[in-house]
């Protein structure tokens, strides 16, 4: 049902998996969780979007999976540049294509969506909705501190995940249960990412972009319970948000349930095609002057 496509950004080539539903179909690019590639998140979602009628690319960004570019490096500006052509490569087979992103790449949804109006929709499923003035917020010392450190060891790498509270960018027994294990298995993924990928993530303002979408349609699926991306965020991103919206909350205990766990995945998988199909049926409204 899909094939495997290569594109370019900035002249680096960028791997994807590319499912066509049909000639004309409405189309989706994702963007999944941090370090993530294309087998993992965004292939579960792409997969379950497929089926429900949309053209679906799923992709590794930059520095990860089967993509150029630094490697295990998160480049935020980089990652944007993916998303665009991304949508140029799907604007090929048609002009209603939407973003939909998965934890962090729920921010970058947003980001891409405010500053590219050929995305005609998005949607954040358990996203990270980053808002460095909020990070910083009561402690500001602290929030310049945290970067300065990053930045002091930019180009040094430290384990995405690790077991029994181990130093990890990600840490945590929850996001090991995911990435360290079987569950989550993917022979392009590595366990390593650059502490400059710490301070793209701390320095990303997803949260401020939301106002910037105008009328551009947003969906936002989020777990009432959610330790790794604040569902206060979350709500924050949908209030700022000016256009037509939505909130879908789903009653999950972890984030990463909202990664492979039923009945949230397809819940949230169904939440965004009815949005989408609502959204995208009919096509791009083109001006004229006289």
């Amino acid at each position: 049902m899909s094939k495997q496509v290569t594109f370019t950004a900035d002249g680096i080539t960028l791997a994807g998996n590319l499912s066509v539903a049909a000639d004309g179909a409405p189309a989706v690019v994702l963007t999944g969780p941090f370090t993530g590639v294309k087998e993992q998140v965004v292939g579960t979602y792409a997969a379950l979007l497929r089926a429900r009628g949309f053209t679906t690319l799923a992709f590794d960004h930059r520095g990860f999976g089967e993509s150029g570019g630094r490697r295990a490096h998160e480049d935020s500006q980089g990652k944007l540049s993916d998303l665009r052509a991304a949508v140029s490569l799907l604007g090929e087979h048609t002009d209603r294509v939407a973003v939909v992103g998965v934890c962090l790449g729920g921010g970058y949804a947003v980001r891409a969506a405010a500053t590219d109006p050929r995305i005609r929709a998005v949607v954040g499923i358990a996203g990270a909705y980053n808002s460095p003035a909020r990070f910083s917020d009561g402690n500001p010392e602290g929030y310049r501190a945290a970067i300065r450190s990053f930045i002091d060891r930019y180009d040094e790498e430290l384990p995405a995940v690790a077991p029994n509270g181990g130093t990890a960018a990600m840490g945590g027994d929850e996001p090991y249960a995911y990435y360290g294990t079987a569950r989550g298995a993917a022979e392009r993924w590595d366990n390593r990412v650059t502490y400059g990928s710490l301070h793209s993530l701390m320095t990303l303002d997803a949260l401020g972009a939301a106002p910037l979408l105008g009328a551009t349609p947003l969906l936002i699926v989020h777990g009432r319970i959610d330790a790794y991306c604040s569902p206060e965020l979350a709500e924050a991103a949908y209030d700022a948000a000016p256009g037509p919206k939505e909130l879908v909350w789903l009653d999950a205990e972890e984030h990463i349930d909202l990664y492979d766990v039923e009945p949230h995945v397809t819940r949230a998988a169904e939440s965004a095609a009815s949005f989408l199909h609502r959204h995208l049926s009919s096509p791009a409204s083109t001006s004229t002057s006289a």
